[in-house]
């Protein structure tokens, strides 16, 4: 999880009106098909599907703006922090992929590693826990939150993010797909995070629905919450291939926090969300180093309350903990539900329920569920 600074007044909405290179218009350098792909986008721009895009630096969708991609777009990115793709408040971004023709977005190299470059970021101006404003973190001008819950971003379907979720430092980061204070206005389906730095999909609060997404070897979370994230997951699968490593502390299957990293105790409208359908897929050697190991399967502090059905952890690697409620600025909620069954071959190296089942009682492990279906994931081409 990274540190996003919560904002107390709307004044800083003025500076929204940094000036950038437009991509608005037709006459961005080209060389035969390929087109390079940077600056704002004030009015609305479509791309042309046959055509390959490389993003070159910042692209923002300004309040007004419209990114439109057909279905069977590509689009690559060259390599670096400052390369991603931000729609800002009262932007909007459309994603048309479909089954047969994904949209792609990933590295211009074929050596490319997580955290090649910075993903998708999508701000909204659905509300955060407290009435509280964030602040993206590449530039403190960009803002998310708000007060309208069915606010509208747009939509994405079918969508490919690769080699995404660049670091400038240990607290200023992207991940995969970021989602700021995104409303449930916009339509998010069918998504697959490959080899993301940071987390695989981040939700600071809002209040947007996400179904049917995979993730593979993100380096910290596979799916975290917080700052009074009020939305379903449904369906979802996360996997760590063989070989895979961790560079961070305590990487995790999924991360609920209620607020602004603990900083607003007591604060109202904390993350309360559900997760349906969710499967956590170890494929790693046994291991007893930070690197080879998940923290928690799933973790719920910081006052956040989380209802999680239909959870299955597999796999060869190891666990700490399997649910885990405690923290030094909060414990999860003791209203928070969880369903898992335990299929992992490799005994869990701490506790099932931290603290305990007795503090916890609506947790419970049972031997048949099922988890997330691969079926709904075919049109990745990834291997199961």
């Amino acid at each position: 999880m990274k540190q996003f600074f919560p904002l107390l007044t709307m004044g800083v909405m003025m500076l929204l009106s940094v000036s950038l290179t437009s991509c608005d218009k037709d006459d961005d350098t080209q060389t035969g098909l390929e087109t390079q792909l940077s600056g704002s986008i004030t009015d609305t721009k479509t791309l042309d599907a046959t055509k390959v895009y490389t993003i070159t630096g910042p692209v923002i969708v300004e309040n007004g703006g419209v990114l439109d991609i057909p279905a069977g777009t590509t689009i690559k990115s060259k390599k670096g922090f400052s390369n991603y793709i931000l729609v800002l408040q009262g932007g909007k971004i459309y994603v048309r992929g479909t089954a047969d023709k994904p949209v792609t977005m990933t590295a211009d190299s074929a050596n490319a590693t997580s955290g090649y470059w910075g993903g998708l970021i999508i701000n909204g101006k659905a509300p955060l826990g407290g009435g509280l404003t964030g602040s993206t973190e590449v530039n403190s001008a960009y803002v998310y939150g708000g007060n309208v819950a069915n606010d509208n971003s747009g939509s994405i379907s079918y969508l490919k993010l690769e080699y995404c979720g660049a670091r400038s430092s240990a607290n200023v980061e992207h991940n995969g797909l970021t989602l700021n204070g995104v409303g449930s206005g916009t339509t998010i389906n069918n998504v697959f995070v490959l080899e993301s730095a940071d987390d695989g999909i981040e939700f600071f609060g809002g209040s947007v629905n996400v179904s049917s997404l995979l993730v593979v070897n993100s380096d910290d979370d596979m799916f975290d919450f917080t700052q009074g994230y009020k939305g379903t997951l449904t369906n979802a699968y996360g996997i760590w291939e063989s070989g895979f490593t961790s560079s961070e502390s305590d990487p995790r299957g999924i991360e609920a926090d209620g607020n602004f990293d603990g900083n607003y105790q007591g604060q109202t409208d904390q993350s309360d969300f559900t997760v349906n359908n969710v499967t956590f897929d170890l494929r790693l050697a046994p291991g007893t180093t930070v690197s080879t190991q998940m923290m928690d399967v799933i973790k719920i502090r910081r006052e956040a309350k989380a209802v999680i059905t239909n959870a299955l952890v597999k796999g060869t690697g190891t666990v700490v903990d399997l649910v885990d409620f405690s923290d030094s600025k909060g414990a999860g909620l003791t209203t928070s539900s969880v369903s898992l069954t335990n299929s992992l071959t490799t005994p869990i190296a701490g506790k099932q329920v931290n603290p305990s089942t007795t503090t916890y009682p609506l947790v419970q492990f049972v031997s048949d569920n099922t988890g997330c279906e691969t079926g709904v994931f075919t049109w990745t081409g990834y291997t199961f």
